[in-house]
């Protein structure tokens, strides 16, 4: 028989988080600090909104684009929290999940050959989206000692005749890293004078711990060259309700819009009437969470002290990423003997780009007490090493 398969698909790696908790599900009595996902329930109120939609048969087919009350939220949060102006009805997509707005995004936008910059260690799907879309993918190596932020002079360096696209993925999964206004100001310079265009994804802005994110397309020149993701699943803690949305220049969100129409059709319905409680009512909600992941973020950065664990301070989303290179071990050896000796599962860092070696990547969205736990062990590990 002929081989089924497509040969781009073939040559594209698994995910290196999920690879290493297939192990973890094999295994009793293991604390996983390796998931990006909220542990708090979806505030009630958000959950009586999606119920009430069912329960009132509200579970047909919207708009391709989305309800119109959920863009018109969405373009009302984007102006009081980001300053950031869109047009409801012509400049926004609700996605499934922000991942699909990225799928959409770089299929909409390459065609083969182009070239896309890939700032890393970053979210694991940016590069094999890229592949998919017959676009070319670049890394760009973030350095520790920039605490991981992309500068202008690392951009100018990767920029061929072949760039069209920069993903900006800030605040960062998986470093925690995030973007200042002078850093963004720098970055988008050289993209009007290169004549770029920007993906940013920004699926952590609610979650900085000091300084308000500062988006680059509020910057000037730059809204009509940006495409703005953003979702419900961190901020809201709705990963389920699988719930994103892009904005961006009409001319390319009606292109995304007609690839959405033939592969999805529309974002699920009840998510929907719950994602306008959310961004109507779901502030405080927003400022709780956000209170309890800095507490624990604050936590662990000294529990790393104490234990003499190399970790830079992160300012966003829910993540650490310490450093393990002064034991002699890859960061898959590290992860591995921790998740076989003390029960402990952590993402190598090498999962989220090659340049993640030596790393780890450790998620605070997880309860105090696991977390004390899951470091108690961590500490004796890194005693006995």
């Amino acid at each position: 028989m002929r081989d089924p398969l497509g040969k781009k698909v073939k040559e594209i790696q698994p995910s290196g988080i999920r690879k290493f908790f297939d192990i973890v599900s094999e295994m009793e009595d293991v604390i996983s600090l390796g998931v990006g996902e909220p542990d708090f329930d979806t505030p009630w109120h958000i959950r009586d909104e999606g119920i009430y939609a069912l329960e009132k048969g509200k579970t047909f087919y919207t708009s391709n684009s989305g309800l119109k009350e959920l863009r018109i939220e969405i373009c009302r949060y984007l102006k009081r929290k980001f300053d950031l102006e869109y047009d409801p009805l012509h400049e926004v997509l609700v996605t499934v999940g922000g991942s699909e707005g990225i799928d959409l995004a770089l299929r909409a936008m390459l065609d083969p050959g182009d070239e896309v910059l890939i700032p890393q260690p970053s979210y694991v799907s940016y590069l094999p989206c890229t592949l998919l879309a017959d676009g070319v993918p670049v890394t760009i190596e973030l350095k520790e000692e920039n605490q991981f932020r992309l500068t202008a002079g690392e951009l100018l360096e990767k920029i061929t005749d072949r760039t069209k696209i920069l993903v900006l993925p800030f605040p960062n999964n998986p470093t925690g890293a995030v973007m200042r206004k002078e850093d963004l100001e720098a970055v988008a310079e050289v993209v009007k004078e290169k004549d770029l265009y920007v993906i940013s994804d920004e699926i952590y802005s609610e979650l900085t711990y000091g300084a308000q994110h500062v988006s680059i397309a509020a910057l000037p020149g730059m809204k009509e060259r940006t495409l703005t993701i953003n979702g419900f699943s961190k901020s809201y803690a709705m990963t389920g309700w699988r719930l994103g949305y892009i904005c961006g220049p009409r001319e390319i969100t009606e292109q995304m819009t007609k690839i959405h129409q033939y592969a999805i059709m529309c974002a699920p319905t009840n998510s929907q009437y719950a994602a306008v409680q959310a961004l109507k009512n779901g502030d405080r909600d927003v400022t709780v969470m956000r209170e309890a992941y800095n507490q624990r973020r604050r936590y662990l950065m000294y529990a790393f002290k104490e234990m003499g664990l190399p970790c830079f301070e992160p300012f966003g989303a829910f993540y650490v990423f310490p450093s393990v290179k002064k034991f002699g071990m890859t960061s898959e050896e590290f992860a591995t003997r921790l998740l076989e000796e003390e029960h402990v599962a952590v993402v190598p860092g090498t999962a989220f780009g090659d340049c993640g070696e030596g790393f780890l990547r450790i998620s605070y969205a997880y309860s105090l007490e696991a977390l004390k736990e899951a470091l108690g062990r961590l500490g004796h590990f890194v005693k006995k090493l």
